[in-house]
């Protein structure tokens, strides 16, 4: 959807990947850079934020530090 440029659908399906699988790592990243791109600041950092959290429980320190260096360009 991202790729096709059908926001729309694209922002149901990350919502709906992160209310089933709300551990999936990288969802928060590729959700939190889309959200950037549509302008939409805060909701990019406060997801990106979450992200970090979730990643560094995971033990996946990568992602997390892909993460913080997203959120640093947002700021």
């Amino acid at each position: 959807c991202v790729k096709l440029g059908d926001d729309a659908a694209a922002l149901g399906h990350f919502e709906k990947l992160r209310e089933t699988n709300p551990e999936y790592v990288p969802g928060y990243f590729q959700y939190g850079q889309f959200l950037g791109r549509l302008g939409r600041l805060e909701e990019a950092r406060k997801l990106l934020s979450d992200g970090i959290v979730v990643a560094q429980k995971a033990g996946d320190m990568h992602a997390r530090d892909e993460m913080q260096a997203a959120l640093s360009q947002l700021r």
